[in-house]
């Protein structure tokens, strides 16, 4: 490429991995080479959030006065959401910025997962055939493993951080095996990839046996006798130079679908839903906010903002009355104490849902000085979506508003009915709880202090009826019924009682 204007060579160059202790070092490359017009490279600065702004000051005393030839380069990892960014806005805003976007689909992934080696790579193993097949194995395994996470909870029950060290390391172990055995050890990679290169970051265990049976598939002696198949229509490659993998790739690799992955196609309705979802919001949010209502407009957005306040506000039931219903509990049961707890988180949320439609409206009939939490409130009832200060005091949702509400208000009246008189109802909403897991202590402790049995021995069994919800008049001797669980890439056969993939 082009010529720099002086020898560049290993003392020129300061290349820092930052982690514990290493901010010191990173400070003393840094005034040496912009002192002798160095290059500097500060590697995961995201692991030293609070060195940052130290490092910030630095590099604009440096601005000034370095040498002509210093130049400094910082690589972080993409934080996972708005709340983690570390990096301060002068940093950013004085640096030229490069992202690596994340490759989409099996065939940009399965590219990526080759580069990671080259011709030298196939080359140096003695038993070649062995090593390119299995390397290429791996290689389609990392890529789905990967992109798999895209499929959400039918994917990984959690999501993983997989990188390509995963791989490249898994590749390191596979030539160390087949340099020093004659046979090839399958179960022992299996065992290596799976269960700790892999198999490290995973802390679900059925994530692991999925982890586990991906390498069962790829990785047998099969592989060497040209008769597997990483996917329908995609057998393994046989002997091929390092280019010709890339080609193959391109060649025999079928389109993009959830086959590729060992998955039925339905499996991508959720991903494909939750991708346009988010497409059609950001139409949403970029649309002109300030149009006064034009021809065909259904009114303005103060117009539609205040009708839904007023409908709100008017169909929000009053709060639980906590001292009258504590005066009602005969004996604080463990049933009774849930029914409290969860009476007082509602309240928690009516009362700050009350709170800020009144303020709100306030500030739209120019009562109050409109704040910039108002506004916020204002954008959310606009767009349809679950006001921030509302999701703090709430259960876990992803409805969009209208459908949110609809749902409070269904939770208001289970919780009316059950706290008329505190006996247990015929079935409960478990969906409908704001801590699920409180009720499913609570028919524990019931059963165990009824039995005089020792609660850490107890364990909850879930038996499918074959009822509706209507068909129970009153609670079971033991136990609770429940409804509100659903299933998702399965369906129960009720016919034999039990799910069906």
């Amino acid at each position: 490429g082009k010529k720099l204007g002086y020898t560049f060579n290993h003392r020129n160059l300061h290349n820092v991995s930052l982690g514990q202790g290493q901010e010191v070092v990173a400070e003393q490359a840094l005034d040496l080479a912009a002192k002798d017009g160095h290059w500097v490279i500060l590697q995961n600065i995201h692991l030293v959030a609070k060195w940052l702004s130290s490092l910030e000051k630095k590099l604009e005393q440096h601005s000034e006065g370095s040498h002509q030839d210093f130049r400094v380069f910082v690589s972080a990892e993409p934080a996972p959401c708005p709340e983690s960014h570390v990096i301060p806005q002068g940093i950013l805003e004085n640096s030229i910025k490069i992202t690596s976007e994340a490759p989409t689909g099996m065939r940009a992934n399965l590219h990526k997962a080759l580069d990671n080696f080259s011709q030298d790579t196939l080359e140096m193993c003695s038993q070649e055939k062995e090593f390119r097949s299995i390397l290429f194995a791996l290689c389609y395994f990392h890529a789905v493993v990967a992109e798999r996470r895209k499929f959400g909870p039918q994917g990984w029950n959690r999501p993983y951080p997989f990188s390509t060290g995963d791989l490249t390391i898994s590749v390191s172990v596979l030539y160390n095996y087949l340099e020093a055995s004659s046979k090839v050890p399958y179960d022992d990679l299996r065992y290596l990839v799976g269960e700790i290169m892999y198999g490290g970051h995973i802390t679900d265990d059925w994530d692991r046996r999925l982890c586990r049976t991906y390498l069962e598939e790829f990785i047998k002696p099969e592989m060497l006798e040209g008769e597997l198949c990483l996917a329908p229509g995609f057998p393994l490659p046989g002997n091929m130079d390092y280019n010709g993998y890339h080609q193959y790739i391109d060649d025999a690799l079928p389109p993009e679908s959830p086959y590729l992955y060992g998955l039925h196609p339905n499996a991508e309705i959720g991903f494909l839903t939750q991708r346009s979802e988010r497409l059609l919001r950001t139409v949403l949010e970029l649309q002109p906010r300030d149009g006064s209502a034009g021809q065909g407009a259904v009114g303005t957005r103060e117009e539609t903002v205040q009708a839904l306040l007023e409908e709100m506000l008017e169909k929000l039931t009053d709060e639980f009355n906590m001292a009258e219903l504590m005066a009602k509990v005969e004996e604080r049961t463990p049933y009774a104490v849930v029914a409290l707890q969860e009476c007082e988180r509602m309240n928690a949320l009516t009362a700050e849902m009350r709170r800020s439609l009144l303020e709100l409206e306030l500030g739209l009939k120019g009562e109050l000085t409109m704040t910039s939490a108002m506004e916020a409130l204002q954008n959310s009832l606009f767009l349809d979506t679950v006001p921030e200060s509302w999701v703090k005091r709430s259960y876990p949702s992803t409805a969009s508003l209208g459908s949110w509400f609809a749902d409070l208000l269904a939770r208001i009246s289970e919780l009316e009915a059950w706290t008329r008189d505190f006996s247990l109802p015929s079935t409960l909403w478990l969906g409908g709880f704001f801590n699920p897991q409180s009720i499913l202590t609570a028919v524990m402790q019931t059963t165990a202090r009824k039995n005089k049995w020792p609660l850490d021995k107890m364990m909850l069994q879930c038996d499918v009826t074959k009822k509706s919800r209507e068909d129970f008049a009153s609670a079971p001797r033991e136990g609770a019924y429940v409804h509100g669980l659903f299933m998702e890439g399965a369906r129960w056969d009720a016919q034999v009682s039990s799910a069906r993939l």
